[in-house]
């Protein structure tokens, strides 16, 4: 070892450490009262799931007496079991699995399609066609006009219905416009349409590139709005085979809680397994939301940041 280098060891082992910057009492207040408000706030979004988890691994005899809290009580999978021998719940899955993808391919790509061209400058009358894309947000046509225009459109117990109806949301409309005319500058369009990109091309080949994380926000929000529905598929279908599985959850718990002439003890025994089932599927109706967020959650958290930083 050189000189030179021991001189270098020495001279950074003396040098002296940046004294800490100690908090003061007020600053050190502050963050244990942050700290304690999100640990409630995380104890309450948490423990209604840790009880749902746990009610679904009891017995029936447990969950109805009430004897279940943070941990299953008579560990027991019937109610899975029971709920995943009903060949509804595969079809409902699969359909739900279909409306989800396909109705959130569909409304994301009709999303950038309003979006873009709204986010333009150049773009003549974006201000009054934003307006009117506004105004359909605070004044809708309601319930009744809403279905006869589905009737009218031959829409009625097919999978278009669940669909084309509430293809575009406005909100998200909003979110990819702002995103779009505040992260991508104008010099960028500019460039490209110097080096000779038309339209469509700046929209593959720069948007949409540069509009990952906001791509992903609308593609989570419409995907778990379109796994989560249930009223349109309530509303425009009538074959049981076309119910998504929120449906299909729904009209089983609800055979599950009718009582005809039966004696005592069996219709004990079926509200036992109705309370049972509520929250064995709600677990089953949950779990594929919750395996998708993780592959989100980067994107959804610089999505919302939108018009946060500026600079």
């Amino acid at each position: 070892m050189t000189d030179t280098m021991v001189q270098s060891e020495v001279a950074v082992k003396a040098r002296p450490r940046p004294a800490r910057i100690r908090d003061s009492g007020v600053d050190r207040l502050f963050m244990a009262c942050v700290y304690l408000l999100l640990g409630t706030f995380l104890a309450i979004v948490l423990l209604p799931l840790i009880y749902i988890v746990a009610s679904s691994f009891s017995s029936p005899n447990a969950v109805s007496s009430g004897r279940v809290w943070l941990w299953p009580v008579d560990f027991s999978i019937r109610g899975y079991e029971v709920a995943l021998s009903n060949p509804q719940i595969v079809t409902g899955f699969a359909n739900s699995l279909f409306y989800t993808v396909v109705g959130t391919a569909v409304s994301v790509v009709l999303t950038i399609a309003i979006a873009y061209p709204l986010s333009r400058q150049d773009f003549f009358g974006r201000n009054a066609i934003t307006a009117f894309v506004v105004f359909t947000m605070i004044f809708a046509g309601g319930l009744v006009p809403t279905y006869l225009v589905v009737q009218q459109l031959g829409l009625l117990d097919t999978r278009w219905a669940l669909i084309v109806p509430g293809a575009i949301g406005v909100w998200q409309v909003i979110i990819a416009r702002a995103y779009l005319r505040h992260t991508i500058p104008d010099s960028l369009y500019e460039a490209a349409e110097i080096d000779g990109a038309g339209s469509l091309r700046v929209l593959w080949s720069v948007v949409l590139p540069l509009a990952k994380p906001m791509i992903a926000v609308i593609a989570l929000m419409y995907a778990i709005g379109q796994w989560n529905a249930y009223f349109d598929a309530l509303l425009y279908l009538k074959s049981d085979e076309l119910y998504p599985l929120q449906l299909v959850l729904r009209n089983i718990i609800v055979l599950n809680t009718q009582t005809g002439p039966l004696d005592t003890a069996t219709m004990m025994e079926r509200q036992q397994l109705a309370d049972l089932l509520k929250y064995s599927l709600i677990v089953i109706s949950t779990v594929p939301v919750l395996l998708i967020y993780p592959f989100v959650a980067r994107y959804f958290t610089k999505g919302m940041m939108i018009g946060a930083i500026k600079g």
